[in-house]
């Protein structure tokens, strides 16, 4: 009776061997057709941009995810071909099924967790060429053929309105002005600045800035405090006004009591603390925060590739 138990339990596991085995092969050409179609599709959207411009908007925005998104694609179908190998070993012995199953797992992990970094840390360098050589590359007047200068930021406000020199002056818009020197032909396009400011909702400008922060309530053990932000137009002066609530954290010592952070306990001269972090494709988080202690474990909490996600 055990051996005809045992030769049923076998042959049910080679059954389920061998339709694992013509599921994953299939998966493998799927999933790798996947990652390697997603990328193609966007260099084939990157290459029928018409203009440097457009090109430029599509690559700092999306160039990196995608690339990113083709290499996961790759790393599940490096684990799905891993578990099509040694097919005759598998059938020995289930335990050599699972043994495949984890090294598999294992490489797979480590090529996504290599390519993340790679596309983390040294891509941003090769894309930020890329996106260099795509901005200053002379543009041609498209009526006659003409080669087009790239005016200096003393040139161009010649060229730029009250509204578009204000942006610029807040370093929130940067503008590059081409001029056709023989015609007068002049083509102006705008990117994102280094400092972050927010769209005016009166003159629609992007102008608007943090002028100051007040705390209006102070947080407490047991209740939320609140910081009134005002933003201020440079351009038409409009005024605008924010109240943010701020958390007041408790923590538990090692005894068990509780240690209550007093937000202004370390510097009285100190209100608010405020981040900013700059992404390399232009993304800029804002965070509040009311003393030096919680801004300083934030970031050593924060997670970073977020910025490229």
């Amino acid at each position: 009776m055990s051996k005809q138990v045992t030769r049923m339990n076998n042959d049910f596991y080679l059954d389920f061997l061998a339709k694992w085995q013509q599921i994953v092969s299939l998966l493998v050409f799927l999933t790798l057709g996947i990652g390697v179609l997603n990328y193609v599709f966007y260099k084939i959207s990157f290459s029928t941009k018409k203009t440097f411009k457009e090109k430029f908007d599509l690559a700092s925005e999306k160039e990196s995810k995608k690339l990113l998104s083709g290499h996961i694609f790759v790393a599940i179908a490096l684990f799905l071909f891993c578990n099509t190998l040694e097919y005759e070993t598998m059938k020995l012995d289930g335990l050599w099924f699972f043994i495949r199953l984890f090294v598999s797992m294992c490489i797979g992990v480590l090529y996504g967790y290599i390519a993340q970094l790679i596309i983390k840390f040294y891509y941003p360098g090769v894309l930020e060429k890329k996106l260099k050589r795509l901005r200053y590359t002379p543009r041609i007047n498209p009526e006659n053929g003409n080669k087009m200068k790239l005016l200096s930021e003393a040139e161009e406000d010649a060229y730029l309105d009250e509204g578009m020199q204000a942006e610029e002056n807040v370093f929130s818009v940067d503008y590059d002005v081409w001029i056709d020197e023989a015609t007068g032909y002049t083509k102006i396009e705008k990117y994102k600045g280094h400092l972050s400011a927010l769209e005016c909702d009166r003159c629609g400008f992007q102008t608007l800035r943090l002028q100051k922060e007040e705390i209006i309530k102070e947080a407490t053990d047991t209740q939320d405090g609140e910081l009134l932000k005002e933003f201020k137009c440079s351009y038409c002066n409009r005024i605008k006004r924010k109240n943010v609530v701020l958390t007041h954290r408790i923590k538990e010592g090692g005894d068990g009591s509780q240690l209550i952070d007093d937000p202004l306990a370390h510097d009285s001269r100190i209100s608010v603390v405020k981040i900013e972090i700059h992404g390399v494709n232009g993304e800029v988080k804002e965070f509040d925060f009311q003393n030096l202690d919680q801004a300083k474990n934030f970031l050593n909490e924060f997670d970073f590739q977020k910025l490229e996600a």
